[in-house]
């Protein structure tokens, strides 16, 4: 069964932009080091917006073209995505019992983003049929309860009950997706009679979404044909599609929920990406610090926030100081007007926020704001471009990212959700992403030894980052 390069079939829907359906799942065996070959059972006209029209050609035209590939080529994997009504399962079920590949995963399309079922009552026990011919039927959530015939799962415990109903039922392994669930984790699992295997992970805050069930069951289907069993596949396509999700907004594909970057392990790393991860571990602890988890749910006790705030008022200072520095050494207008404006920015915007929560008060600087105001106006002086703007990074980078994921769902009652709607705000998220670019244009121009610079005053800017979360004196400390 096991392939170097193993040959995947889609049978699927399409989508003209691209992000879902074949086209996912063609990028998707591609990616993984598979030889992708496609088999349509509707032509969809959507975009990142939706679903406009729905044409469905003949049963037997797509008879036809399965016949056509299953003739010619030997097939190692079959992944099978939207198959619309029953006389079309019924046609595919037919052909896997003649052809038996070695290889089936469902992926059953049977509820929209919306909540809405997309398959009538006939169409429905078809595909709790088809579910007793594949190998894995990766459900989410709103699909799982229809195939048990339950209401959805309300937590993660209930998710697993009905996925081991399903695997008991149908003989099936399902892949069990957490990705519906409320909450910050965002588990997996591979669920079977005998048996859970559940593979922990984190929320990905961002709307570069579309075509994720398409693309996973596709990656594990290819997976599994170069011989890696179900466990070992999830986990090598779970990691592959985070880091496909989180790259997907610098696609910049259309206006809705926009596609994952399916091929972002093989584009060149940027030597910012490269420090981002050197500095994995050290902001991990930050966020799952009890400062930054107070702050997410609410619970930080208020104390503790106004002494962050109040040394925060004293660090903004030095670092629009070193924002201006930057202007000055930049080399063209256009980085030295991001600069100016960035430090104006952080005198005005964040003084706002300062105001409302401590009046006029102004405390001495603590060790920690110290010694990060310290590194900073070392880097200014030494006339480096490149290094000052890698030493500034952080400050936009980590702020971005923990003000993106926090702000998801705060309710207006929020403690703090004026600081968390600060770092949320999409403006503040384009300012990251100019601040990056810049650095990473400085980067390309600068020498092995400049470079070299620059990843150590990042590294070293984000470790008093996390230094500066620490440090608010907390009740239980």
């Amino acid at each position: 069964m096991s392939r170097r390069v193993p040959r995947v079939l889609s049978v699927a829907g399409t989508d003209p932009t691209g992000g879902a359906g074949i086209q996912a799942d063609l990028k998707s065996v591609g990616a993984l080091g598979g030889y992708g070959m496609a088999v349509v059972t509707a032509l969809v006209a959507q975009n990142t917006r939706g679903v406009r029209s729905v044409h469905v050609p003949p049963r037997e035209f797509l008879a036809e073209q399965l016949r056509a590939v299953s003739d010619d080529v030997g097939i190692d994997a079959v992944k099978l995505g939207m198959l619309h009504s029953r006389p079309l399962i019924d046609t595919v079920a037919a052909w896997l019992a003649e052809v038996r590949p070695p290889v089936v995963v469902l992926d059953p399309v049977m509820v929209a983003t919306s909540g809405d079922r997309l398959l009538d009552a006939d169409a429905e026990d078809a595909i709790r049929r088809l579910c007793r011919r594949v190998d894995l039927v990766t459900p989410n959530i709103p699909e799982l309860a229809v195939l048990v015939d339950a209401a959805p799962a309300a937590d993660w415990e209930e998710a697993r009950a009905q996925a081991a109903r399903l695997a008991a039922d149908t003989g099936a392994t399902v892949l069990l997706k957490g990705g519906h669930l409320a909450g910050e984790d965002c588990p997996d699992a591979i669920v079977t009679e005998g048996g859970v295997r559940e593979l922990h992970g984190r929320r990905i805050a961002s709307s570069n979404t579309h075509g994720t069930g398409c693309s996973l069951s596709s990656a594990v289907a290819t997976l599994r044909a170069q011989g890696r069993s179900w466990p070992e596949a999830l986990e090598r396509a779970k990691a592959w599609l985070a880091g496909a999700i989180a790259a997907g907004a610098a696609l910049g594909v259309g206006e809705g929920n926009g596609p994952v970057d399916h091929f972002h392990e093989q584009r060149p790393t940027s030597w910012a990406e490269s420090a981002w991860e050197l500095t994995a571990e050290v902001r991990r602890e930050a966020e799952e610090g009890a400062f930054v988890c107070g702050l997410r749910d609410g619970t930080l006790d208020a104390a503790a926030f106004r002494w962050y705030l109040g040394q925060d008022v004293v660090y903004l200072s030095g670092y629009a100081r070193s924002l201006a520095r930057a202007s000055a050494l930049a080399p063209d207008a256009e980085e030295q007007a991001f600069w100016a404006r960035s430090a104006a920015a952080c005198l005005e915007e964040e003084a706002t926020l300062h105001r409302a929560h401590l009046g006029d008060h102004r405390p001495d600087p603590e060790p920690a704001t110290i010694a990060y105001l310290d590194h900073l106006a070392a880097t200014s002086a030494n006339g480096a471009y490149a290094e000052l703007t890698a030493a500034l990074l952080p400050c936009f980078w980590l702020y971005s990212e923990l003000g993106s994921r926090l702000a998801v769902g705060v309710a207006a009652d929020h403690p703090y959700g004026d600081w968390l709607a600060t770092y949320g705000d999409p403006g503040f998220a384009d300012a990251t992403r100019t601040a990056v670019e810049i650095a990473d244009r400085a980067a390309a121009a600068a020498s092995a030894a400049e470079r070299e610079r620059m990843t150590r005053a990042f590294v070293r800017s984000m470790a008093h980052e996390a230094a500066f979360f620490a440090a608010p004196p907390l009740p239980d400390r």
